[in-house]
């Protein structure tokens, strides 16, 4: 009898009810009220907030923003820069019982009249500059703005939200294979199925000092770098807005960090200007966002002396497979599940037998699971196969129950670590002075991929076409490469072949050089 594709790590801890996610995130801070729990970090100084003070100004957020009108259950809008304002709002309104809608400051005002459209929020809560010239009809009934946010943090504090763990809690969006960006729900009890990364990928304690190099509306910064330091009553750093990858060297030995987070691109970054760094504190790297290459963790451990461990997941799921310094990733594998998950590879008629590959799946009970796509009931249902969410990445899992990353499923990109969906960069340049044009993923170099663009009709400027992609989508979407060509790639009944795209483009740059 053949060994199935299924490693089940046990049950997970029961989440505990009523809940309330803020106040699980805040809760370890209250014995050191004094403890730096942020800091956020410039090249000349650093701001810091102790947890007595940032649960003071979460808690007096969330009073403001009942004093503004809204009520629990309302979702809330976030357009908010890199700054402290962002992680006060999101855990302010989840203090109220609100949802917090985070988004991106990259966003055009068409991408953020669409997320509007979609999430339906009572407020938008609106950094200093950021306002957007939104179209008619598509602002909520309240803007609430930085400077009435900065009042809030000195109000009394509000009691804490409690209910049932399952309710919805906040709201990120995704890429969806569609073209439509989807807007995942998430419940309460998102942040306690985190508990299993703590152990399983990071060996977080109270004593660390994690330095993330991501935006605050990224969801990996806003779990790895800001909540779960802060759940175990550690000390979160983030570099301030503006402050060059280049600099995260200097920083990460100022400032003492003893684990570092960032997706590939930045680990890369840094070897590319220092192929030595010294970083004494440092305990290990984090990564995810997409694949880490064996040579990129090979160049790490030699600069520095240091392992990266490496974590999958998703926007639906965050992270449920990695390596951790206790059981490092087997050489080629993403690692294990953690506690308290159930992962398996399916085939098409179900679990694949062991060696063999699928997709990569995890079983829908899982307490980190999202609860679905807002307004888009077939979408959520089309991700299901039975018991298993599938999560659109295809693997192989050994017999300990490593799995080996095998590349995405459909057409899905990788844009410096954000999942990007071609059909949405297509559905959003559809009116550009083009004939046709499609997108595609391509490799520059070594571990460096960029979204380009392939296009037929007339030959136009590169900068001309760059400048019209500025202002429909953000900047992580936009395409870096344009090239003209005589005809996009098709089969016999003219359905695009997307697989020949990055093919195509890299014949061309053949025949140029």
């Amino acid at each position: 009898m053949e060994t199935l594709s299924i490693c089940d790590r046990g049950p997970a801890a029961p989440c505990p009810a009523p809940f309330n996610m803020a106040r699980h995130v805040l809760t370890a801070g209250q014995a050191t009220p004094d403890k730096v729990a942020l800091s956020i970090l410039g090249l000349a100084r650093a701001e810091r907030w102790s947890y007595a003070r940032l649960e003071a100004a979460v808690r007096g957020t969330a009073n403001g923003l009942l004093e503004a009108g809204l009520r629990p259950g309302d979702r809330v809008v976030l357009r908010l820069g890199n700054t402290v304002e962002f992680p006060l709002a999101f855990l302010g309104a989840i203090t109220a019982g609100l949802v917090p809608v985070p988004t991106s400051a990259q966003l055009t005002s068409r991408e953020l009249a669409q997320v509007i459209a979609t999430t339906a929020p009572a407020a938008l809560l609106v950094g200093r500059g950021l306002m957007p010239d939104l179209p008619e009809g598509a602002s909520p009934a309240r803007v609430i703005g930085d400077e009435s946010l900065l009042a809030m943090r000195d109000l009394p504090a509000a009691d804490w939200h409690m209910g049932d763990p399952g309710r919805e809690g906040y709201v990120v969006f995704t890429s969806g294979t569609s073209g439509t960006p989807r807007a995942v729900a998430h419940a309460h009890r998102a942040i306690w199925a985190r508990q299993m990364m703590h152990r399983d990928w990071y060996d977080l304690g109270p004593g660390d000092r994690l330095l993330h190099a991501g935006a605050f509306n990224w969801t990996f910064t806003l779990g790895t770098g800001l909540m779960d330091p802060w759940t175990r009553g550690a000390t979160a750093l983030i570099p301030a807005e503006g402050v060059p990858l280049t600099s995260l060297p200097l920083l990460l030995k100022r400032h003492e960090a003893t684990l570092f987070a960032a997706a590939p691109g930045v680990f890369r970054k840094l070897l590319a200007d220092q192929p030595r760094l010294d970083l004494p504190k440092l305990r290990h790297g984090l990564c995810a966002g997409e694949k880490l290459s064996d040579p990129l963790r090979s160049a790490w451990g030699v600069a520095t002396g240091r392992a990266i461990h490496e974590a999958f997941g998703m926007s639906e799921i965050s992270t449920f497979l990695s390596g951790a310094p206790g059981a490092p990733a087997a050489e080629g594998t993403l690692g294990r599940p953690q506690q308290g998950r159930r992962v398996a590879i399916l085939a098409e008629d179900g679990p694949a037998p062991l060696g063999a590959p699928g997709i990569i799946a995890v079983h829908r009970d899982d307490p980190g699971l999202f609860l679905g796509y807002l307004g888009a009931l077939e979408a959520t249902a089309a991700r299901f196969r039975g018991d298993w969410f599938l999560t659109g990445d295809r693997g192989a899992m050994a017999a300990d129950g490593s799995v080996t990353y095998l590349g995405r499923e459909g057409d899905m990109m990788n844009a410096g670590g954000y999942r990007v969906s071609p059909l949405e960069v297509e559905a959003a340049l559809a009116d550009l002075p083009v004939a046709e044009l499609a997108v595609c993923e391509i490799t520059v170099k070594q571990d460096a991929s960029v979204i380009a663009a392939l296009y037929t009709g007339e030959a136009r400027d590169p900068l001309t076409l760059s400048a019209l992609a500025e202002t429909r989508l953000a900047r992580y979407k936009q395409p870096r490469i344009w090239r003209h060509v005589a005809a996009l790639p098709r089969n016999t009944n003219g359905k695009l072949q997307r697989t020949a795209l990055a093919a195509l483009l890299e014949d061309q740059n053949d025949r140029q050089t």
